[in-house]
């Protein structure tokens, strides 16, 4: 039997995320919490945060003063932005924490005031003269975004002009959501650490991955790519770490596995969420070794790969279920990057359109054909849960009913109800 709106409404008011690089400040919010009957969610960075946010019904968002991948005033600007019922509150010091915490437990629903900002010349006077220690503010306020103006210094220096980032090589869309995910995944490009890329199917993970290989210091060495889903479990071993002839019956002769296949490039571990426990334990090892051994053999080899993993499911609900090992998470979680789904990015819709119909037309010799007014919009109205790949797919069907007329017309479109 589903649950009535009254239910619905007080488990929001009573679900909270706290966010925090800071495993000991996100333990102690935890037990304040609980003990105060809050169901809560952790998350390890903002992107992290935010793919919680936007997969459940959430009535607080408790922030840490530092995050490791995004400024926590563009978080708190995309939160209020796509979810203006999420209270956003700061965290710092232990005052400021039972502060929190206290307003939570008091209020009756989950949309607590925030005190008002102050205007940049109280600030400047009080910066002038005596200046506060860390964490004196129980609740920092932040600014809202005007039109599409830069991040302004009103956050204290925490927030910087937004600079706009051209897409990554095969990545198309110019949108506020791609644009974040551009910049933290030029970031991270020239460095070797771990990197997570979170988002719904279809949303271009994989794209992702080959551009931040491709850019990278490891583009000349391979790219090779485990689908963890696809593979049974009764083989994902031997495929990962390979084995010597006669490990088990039909091992005729040895076989190096897909991890040190990758050796001096990135492997690439797709649907990550979908691995074995049993199978986690041992990537773990690897990950903390940087070695591998085959199966049937004593010899262990070292081997130096980057790795950069993939999820449509949302890690942290994995781990707090059981699903997941913690270990492997935080080994795995170093640098998230969110890749947003298209219905949170309606003006990447026609760009993506046009750009698959083009190559359509390229491929078939064809002219280029259009997509009038009334089609785009109908595009663009859609929700697309497949995401990209279920917008490639309308648009090449569409492309092969106009046969060989000049545009797409909205007979050929054919959405689901």
């Amino acid at each position: 039997m589903g649950r009535t709106n009254y239910e619905v409404v007080c488990s929001v008011r009573t679900a909270a995320i706290v966010a925090s690089a800071n495993k000991e400040l996100r333990k102690r919010i935890l037990r304040r919490l609980r003990a105060q009957s809050w169901t809560v969610e952790e998350a390890m960075g903002g992107a992290e945060a935010l793919s919680l946010v936007e997969a459940g019904a959430f009535g607080a968002l408790l922030l840490d003063r530092w995050l490791p991948d995004l400024e926590v005033a563009e978080l708190v600007e995309i939160v209020k932005a796509r979810h203006p019922h999420v209270q956003v509150l700061l965290l710092g010091s232990e005052a400021e924490e039972r502060c929190v915490v206290e307003r939570l437990s008091q209020s009756e629903s989950s949309r607590l005031d925030f005190p008002k900002a102050q205007e940049p010349q109280e600030r400047e006077t009080k910066a002038e003269g005596s200046r506060e220690p860390h964490g004196s503010h129980p609740l920092l306020p932040f600014p809202t975004r005007e039109g599409n103006q830069g991040w302004g210094d009103e956050a204290g220096g925490i927030a910087t002009e937004i600079k706009r980032e051209e897409p990554l090589p095969g990545m198309i869309g110019t949108s506020s959501a791609m644009q974040r995910a551009y910049h933290l995944a030029r970031l991270v490009i020239p460095r070797d650490t771990t990197v997570l890329i979170m988002g719904e199917t279809g949303t271009g993970k994989e794209l992702m991955a080959r551009a931040i290989h491709n850019l990278g210091p490891r583009s000349r060495q391979p790219f090779v790519i485990v689908n963890c889903a696809a593979i049974p479990e009764t083989l994902l071993e031997s495929e990962l770490f390979g084995y010597s002839r006669g490990a088990f019956t039909g091992a005729f002769q040895s076989r190096l596995g897909r991890i040190h296949a990758a050796h001096s490039g990135t492997l690439f571990l797709d649907e990550v969420g979908s691995l074995p426990l049993a199978m986690q334990g041992k990537l773990l090892r690897f990950l903390q070794e940087g070695e591998v051994q085959r199966l049937g053999s004593p010899d262990v080899f070292r081997v130096d790969v980057r790795v950069i993993a993939a999820t449509n499911v949302v890690l942290a609900r994995a781990l707090s279920e059981g699903r997941f090992n913690d270990a492997l998470y935080y080994r795995l979680c170093v640098f998230p990057i969110l890749l947003a789904p298209l219905r949170e990015r309606r003006h990447d819709i026609l760009p993506l359109a046009t750009h698959f119909l083009e190559a359509l037309c390229r491929g078939a010799a064809l002219p280029c054909k259009s997509i009038p007014y009334e089609v785009g919009k109908a595009l663009e109205a859609y929700s697309w849960p497949g995401n990209v790949r279920e917008l490639k797919h309308i648009v090449e069907r569409a492309f092969i009913l106009s046969e060989s007329g000049p545009m797409l017309r909205a007979e050929h479109i054919d959405l689901p109800r």
